[in-house]
């Protein structure tokens, strides 16, 4: 339960000015510039990336600046499914793509206050794992970091993420700011867009998680317009610090993130990250040589101590957390978020949920035995335990099962040949997709595992062989997907009975696996991704390419834009339950809270209690829809509900090109309402 009711931040924040003045005009020029660094040293990043001394990646708390009795560190603790920091300890939550599956913002803050609460028991007071960067392709290695393709479903989530965290008083750091969607080529690559794509597609999102509050923000290696991220004046001053107003402070991404000690620090990048060294001597040198004025080293002293101080004073409203009680209830909640994210894509005949009548199971796949919380860098966390999916199906089967990893094709046949039910796990491990994580820090980046996926979309070969041979025999097999964002799957998705999108489901995904296949639990998860038809329907990507430039298409927008059946929509999600939207009505609102207002009765037709989501999208005059608002709703068996839903000026959000900003443009606005986007047209208002 939350201590508290959520905080306006930047108000909050701003009571703290004229105290974390009245300190930064008492410091030195040189402990100005100690709060503006980190304290670890390459040496011990060195040992960490490559996991000597049994140590890992943000094992401890990485510290910033401090000064004792006047001001707190920064102690930063990462990880975008949980807490990195320590062993065996803290909860894996699900990815921040099977939590985007959810739809469900008010569990997301429930989770951001989860692992606020498991910073505070680590003694961090920075949460820096807020992604919100959209995946220009779903190839991206890290798509599984964050909450979708759709912008105003990554900032709804991001937004809510933040709130929660700063729930306990953590600071909420968003990432990767900006441009952030290739993951091989993230040192080198210089993306482009036009301004429309920049603002509506991929820095809305960050917005919504600046206004939410958040008191931090990252920079991405990569290169915008010919500058790094981490040193770019345009994004971290005229953008972010100005146009939107940010009241917290910026910090570099780790270790490579600035390259030039007196343009980052021009540019506004306040916190040079877990190290120093553009920052510290030579940033006093720069100062000195009158490089840069000592009013951009007051100005970043002044965000990190306000900030600081009113963190702090949060942390202490926040209070004593119980470890034992709270590690316990996040790990039901990292069930339930599970639960809420598992995705029903395909369901011949009603095979799902497994009757009473299968007395012998056959499991095959190599993933469905191993560790599937997902990627091993950055975002890796440690818990005490985590279910396999094997593990959740034998602990509630009450019939026999049989296990084969799918080596030998002809055994994949004889033991589907002999099966009640086969159910075939398949898709990524971190081997396949994920941060690039490195061996050889000598050579700063030689590729050991993960990356992008560069060779397409596609599952894994030898996969796609089990699910051909298994076909051979029986075209019922239920398939599991693990995975962090869309597959190809045309080619044999017609041979199987059912199939579960399931991600990377977080330490308990096991549990809620099994609760879903034999029917304990429905399914409640969308997709927060379209499924194509074929890769050649997504945007092109060069993955080792030094120049991208990312169109303002991308995902199902670009599909619907070309004509394109997609195989599934984005928010596409089975039950087993039925529902049906009646009743749709289409109303002008008033005012900038109500510029529209849909009316939808949604009822369950079915005999199961179950989720829905209902999803508006609007297109302004002849652009492609948008997603501008959903709800999600839980209903008993037979139950209804009426629903209206206000979109606001706000939702409705565009690129002016005659003001260069984003504003409520008036206009013709096209109005769409379903449970994904093939939702169909309720009509149309001139706006003004």
């Amino acid at each position: 339960m939350s201590k508290q009711e959520t905080t306006d931040y930047r108000a909050y924040r701003s009571t703290f000015t004229k105290k974390a003045q009245q300190i930064v005009q008492k410091l030195s020029l040189e402990e100005k510039i100690y709060l503006m660094s980190g304290l670890r040293t390459m040496e011990e990043v060195r040992k960490s990336i490559q996991k000597k001394v049994n140590t890992h990646y943000n094992e401890v708390p990485y510290r910033a600046g401090g000064i004792d009795g006047k001001v707190p560190p920064v102690l930063f603790a990462d990880g975008t499914k949980g807490v990195v920091c320590d062993r065996k300890m803290y909860t894996c939550f699900p990815v921040e793509s099977m939590r985007g599956a959810s739809f469900d913002p008010m569990l997301e803050k429930e989770i951001g206050e989860a692992i606020g609460a498991e910073v505070l028991l680590a003694g961090a007071n920075l949460f820096g794992g807020v992604c919100v960067n959209l995946p220009y392709h779903p190839g991206w290695g890290r798509a599984q970091e964050t909450f979708g393709e759709d912008p105003y479903l990554l900032g709804e989530m991001g937004a809510a993420l933040v709130e929660g965290v700063q729930t306990t008083g953590v600071i909420a750091c968003v990432k990767h700011f900006a441009f952030n969607s290739m993951e091989n080529a993230r040192f080198e690559v210089d993306i482009t867009c036009d301004k429309k794509a920049e603002q509506e597609v991929f820095l809305s999102q960050f917005k919504r998680c600046v206004e939410a509050g958040a008191g931090a923000v990252m920079s991405s290696y990569n290169s915008y317009r010919g500058q790094m991220c981490g040193q770019n004046a345009y994004l971290l001053r005229e953008v972010l610090k100005e146009d939107w107003q940010f009241d917290g402070f910026t910090l570099s991404d780790f270790n490579w993130g600035i390259k030039d000690t007196v343009t980052a620090a021009n540019a506004g990048m306040d916190l040079e990250m877990p190290n120093t060294y553009y920052y510290g001597k030579k940033l006093l040198e720069a100062v000195h040589f009158g490089s840069v004025s000592e009013k951009v080293i007051d100005e970043a002293a002044l965000r990190i101590v306000r900030t600081l101080l009113a963190h702090e004073e949060k942390i202490r409203q926040y209070g004593k957390i119980d470890a034992e009680r709270q590690l316990w209830d996040d790990r039901q909640l990292a069930k339930k978020s599970a639960l809420a994210g598992i995705t029903l894509l395909r369901n011949q005949n009603g095979i799902l949920p497994l009757s009473g009548r299968c007395h012998k199971i056959v499991v095959i796949g190599r993933l469905a035995d191993e560790d599937v919380t997902g990627d091993r860098g950055s975002s890796q966390v440690y818990p005490p335990y985590q279910v396999t999916i094997l593990q959740g199906i034998l602990e509630q089967a009450g019939q026999e099962v049989i296990y084969y990893r799918g080596e030998s094709l002809s055994h994949c046949k004889r033991l589907a040949k002999e099966a009640d039910a086969v159910i075939v796990v398949a898709g990524n491990s971190a081997a396949e997709e994920g941060e690039y994580v490195y061996a050889d820090m000598e050579e700063l980046y030689v590729k050991s595992m993960g990356g992008d996926r560069t060779q397409g979309i596609a599952l894994p070969a030898h996969d796609r062989e089990i699910l051909s041979a298994v076909a051979q025999i029986r075209q019922d097999a239920i398939v599991v997907l693990i995975g962090g964002s869309s597959f190809t799957m045309a080619d044999w998705i017609g041979q199987t009975g059912a199939l579960l999108m399931a991600y990377y489901p977080g330490m308990e995904g096991g549990h809620a696996l099994a609760d879903v296949l034999f029917g304990k639990e429905n399914p409640g998860g969308k997709l927060p991704f379209v499924i194509p038809q074929s890769g050649a329907d997504l945007p092109q990507v060069d993955w080792s390419a030094t120049q991208q430039e990312y169109l303002g298409l991308a995902g199902y927008r670009k599909l619907l834009a070309e004509g394109k059946q997609p195989l599934f929509p984005f928010g596409f999600g089975l039950s087993y339950t039925t529902f049906a939207l009646t009743e749709e009505a289409l109303e002008c609102g008033q005012g900038e809270a109500e510029k529209a207002v849909i009316c939808v009765t949604v009822q369950n037709t079915g005999k199961k209690a179950g989720s829905e989501v209902v999803q508006i999208y609007a297109a302004y005059e002849e652009e492609v829809q948008r997603l501008c608002r959903f709800e999600k709703v839980f209903l008993q068996a037979g139950e209804k509900r009426q629903l209206r839903m206000a979109v606001s000026a706000d939702d409705l959000q565009g690129y002016d090109s005659l003001s260069g900003r984003m504003c409520f443009r008036p206009g013709m606005y096209r109005f769409f309402a379903g449970t994904d986007s093939s939702a169909k047209c309720l009509g149309n208002f001139n706006l003004g």
